[in-house]
């Protein structure tokens, strides 16, 4: 019976455009939880080298705390393994799902329901932080653009509410 079970994806599928801004749901990934004590036992699972600053981002990693990392990629990608080291791993693929806004008013369009000052955002940095009362992960991936990551539940009203500030 589950076979026949397929995921609704709860952000429109078109994008938003208007006002320097476009908005859209960002491609589909797998997305990992990683914790562990130290960074060398997440780059060892990763087989990637993982950064060790809080709010800094490579590979698709973020570290997001001092024991804690997120590690995106492909959704055919195989998950990490951590058989010889002391990581926990979890997937977080069906938790969580992304926004991606973009262009000149991408910072003041997040700024309007963010407390962090997201114009001073260095390029790949990360953190959570909410939009009013939603928890997010921003990541800024260029000038003009940002990655946000939300709980699938709250993406239908982090959508309107980012896409109406948008539009005034």
């Amino acid at each position: 019976m589950s076979d026949l079970l397929t995921r609704r994806e709860p952000i429109p599928a078109e994008a938003f455009t208007g006002n320097q801004v476009v908005i859209r749901a960002a491609p589909v990934m797998a997305r990992f939880s990683l914790r562990a004590r130290n960074v060398a036992d997440i780059s060892a699972v990763l087989g990637v080298e993982a950064p060790a600053k809080i709010g800094a981002t490579a590979h698709g990693v973020t570290c997001l705390g001092p024991d804690e990392w997120m590690y995106r990629v492909a959704p055919d990608a195989p998950p990490p393994v951590a058989s010889d080291k002391l990581v926990a791993v979890t997937d977080i693929s069906h938790r969580n799902t992304a926004i991606v806004v973009e262009g000149p008013r991408a910072a003041e369009v997040l700024s309007t329901g963010c407390p962090l000052d997201l114009t001073k955002f260095d390029i790949g940095r990360a953190t959570r932080t909410i939009f009013e009362t939603v928890e997010i992960i921003v990541e800024r991936e260029a000038s003009d653009r940002f990655h946000v990551e939300v709980w699938r539940s709250f993406a239908p009203w982090l959508w309107t509410a980012i896409t109406q500030v948008a539009a005034e």
